[in-house]
């Protein structure tokens, strides 16, 4: 089994609250993690049809008559069930009693927020990080990582991402998108879903995502929602601040995953990857998604954004996560640097207040080096920090 990161902040949260939820996109290995990290945990999984009867029937019953210790996994699936948890969670308010996940997030943060507020850890996994696949396949380049992704079946067994992504876009469409979707739909749903893979890395313009598969901007805005809330894809804020110069208040759109990401754009080799147009998107959205795996295992909830003002002057990534250090961030995928690449570094810097020690140029470099006072991060040296 591939060791996850996340685990650590996992156990400690379960010394702190009555209930830790996990959730994370469909197969980002949720349920690996509750049974190996807390073995000392009952185990149920209403995906079970009889178990899932059960706690429909009777949900008193099916906690009461349980240990206290007790780890529910697709627990969305029985609704009942949360105000219950909240009833003997509350009766001696013993941190570590429950630990729900499920893969349908919408519905399970939709019940923890009703039932289970101010007694609940909320967790994400995400798909592995980098670091955790080079745990179980020791050659992995930062290319190969691109086009393979993180889930974790992929490195579980011999499966080509082709193959791989395929099924599982199937998947989501058919079990999580279906209740949202109307199924008249889901042909378009995926079109729309190809469309926001092309957008990647781009400001988001929900009326051309509209426009461009033949739906109401209404539509498009609520299955962005559900693309964002079953962790498929997600908006990255501009940075705003009390500044001179006017900013954009349109984010940009990036997806959790780029093995999906290249499936989605039809990439299926390096040699495609190398010569795609989407190339520099594609490493753009690998270093952004890792920075966030990179906080939430950590226990730190990121703050990410991007840079740019009235005069597009842009800077890829600005994160404030720790106030006293942030970092600005620029991300190439060429393997050769160049002086431009920190143009704007400086100035964004000074306005922001990120010392030149903070401000980094991340690329597919061999090593990493030191620039006029500022990092220039070699991919794979950036993707492995702790």
């Amino acid at each position: 089994m591939i060791s996850r990161t996340i685990e650590t902040w996992a156990r400690k949260n379960t010394g702190w609250f009555p209930v830790v939820s996990i959730t994370g996109p469909r197969q980002s290995g949720k349920s690996t993690l509750v049974r190996s990290a807390f073995p000392e945990y009952a185990y149920v999984n209403l995906e079970d049809a009889t178990a899932r009867q059960m706690a429909l029937d009777d949900p008193v019953g099916f906690i009461r008559n349980r240990p206290r210790r007790l780890a529910v996994d697709e627990a969305q699936l029985a609704p009942e069930l949360f105000n219950m948890i909240q009833v003997v969670s509350d009766e001696t308010g013993e941190p570590g009693q429950y630990i729900l996940s499920g893969s349908q997030n919408f519905l399970l943060l939709k019940q923890i927020t009703q039932s289970l507020a101010g007694r609940v850890a909320l967790l994400r996994l995400l798909p592995l990080s980098y670091r955790e696949a080079l745990s179980a396949d020791s050659e992995l380049t930062v290319s190969d990582f691109c086009l393979r992704g993180g889930y974790p079946r992929l490195y579980d067994i011999e499966i080509p991402p082709s193959v791989y992504f395929d099924y599982y876009v199937d998947t989501y469409l058919t079990r999580d998108v279906s209740g949202y979707v109307d199924p008249r739909n889901l042909a378009t749903f995926r079109a729309f879903l190809a469309v926001c893979a092309v957008t990647c890395g781009g400001l988001l313009n929900v009326t051309s995502l509209a426009n461009t598969v033949g739906v109401s901007t209404k539509t498009a805005r609520s299955w962005l929602s559900v693309l964002q809330s079953s962790y498929i894809l997600f908006e990255l804020p501009p940075y705003h601040a009390n500044l001179r110069k006017r900013l954009t208040r349109t984010p940009k759109l990036y997806f959790y995953d780029t093995g999906l990401l290249c499936h989605l754009l039809g990439i299926k080799s390096g040699e495609q990857l190398d010569g795609s147009k989407a190339r520099g998107a594609v490493y753009e959205d690998l270093v952004i998604s890792e920075t966030m795996k990179r906080h939430l295992n950590a226990g730190r909830n990121p703050s990410l954004f991007f840079y740019r003002d009235d005069s597009k002057i842009e800077v890829d990534l600005v994160d404030t996560t720790d106030p006293a250090h942030p970092e600005l961030v620029e991300i190439k995928s060429s393997a050769t640097y160049r002086a431009t690449f920190m143009r704007h570094l400086p100035s964004v810097g000074e306005s922001l207040g990120i010392r030149p020690d903070g401000q980094a140029v991340v690329m597919q470099s061999e090593t990493t080096e030191t620039v006029h006072d500022r990092r220039v991060w070699a991919m794979r040296d950036w993707l492995l920090r702790e």
